[in-house]
């Protein structure tokens, strides 16, 4: 299946650098009721986007320009922990958001980002510090994201380079997610097939 291939963007980069924010806080507990993912950007960030009384938190990063329009997040370390709901990744995504940025993830977040096309990059502190003080300045809250060199590009002329491993970043690029990838083999599938029947024909 294909993805939205990632390759190269630019946008406003959001700080949300609070430690451990869990998937319940990334999407709340009463939007998993419905049988398809509609409606889950308003899901996201819920009860920190939003009022008792419905209204839109003024002092939530994602309600203040420019952040309100963030394609990436700069987040705080272990994000994505608890639960395994992959609610929280379609949440994002239905918001706009590309790539998050961290200095670590819980290990099945990690996976379903990937599953559905979300770039995670994994920097040292001091490489994440910098971009948090940078784009938590309006006027420099643009940053652009090349994956085919591995680099973020700050807006005053620096630019960060980033590790991932390769077949996630051949994925990401294409736009595949994990059938899509294993479909890329399918001749390589086929020939092991017929090697392995002729060598045990009893299966057949």
């Amino acid at each position: 299946m294909s993805m939205q291939p990632f390759t190269r963007e630019s946008g406003i980069a959001a700080a949300l650098l609070a430690a451990n924010v869990d998937t319940d806080v990334i999407m709340p507990k009463q939007f998993l009721k419905g049988i398809d993912r509609a409606g889950l950007d308003r899901g996201a960030f819920f009860d920190l986007r939003f009022l008792a009384d419905g209204t839109p938190n003024p002092g939530f990063v994602l309600n203040q320009a420019p952040w309100s329009d963030a394609s990436f997040l700069l987040v705080g370390p272990n994000f994505g922990c608890g639960s395994s709901r992959e609610h929280a990744v379609w949440g994002l995504k239905q918001l706009g958001i590309r790539a998050l940025i961290g200095t670590s993830f819980a290990g099945i977040f990690f996976d379903n980002c990937q599953r559905n096309g979300v770039l995670l990059i994994q920097l040292d502190e001091a490489d994440h510090q910098q971009i948090a003080h940078l784009v938590s300045q309006p006027a420099r809250a643009r940053i652009g994201i090349d994956l085919t060199r591995r680099q973020i590009e700050l807006d005053d002329g620096r630019s960060i380079t980033f590790a991932i491993d390769e077949l996630r970043r051949q994925a990401l690029l294409q736009g595949l997610d994990a059938i899509g990838s294993t479909l890329l083999r399918s001749e390589q599938i086929r020939a092991f097939e017929q090697r392995h029947l002729q060598a045990n024909p009893w299966l057949a």
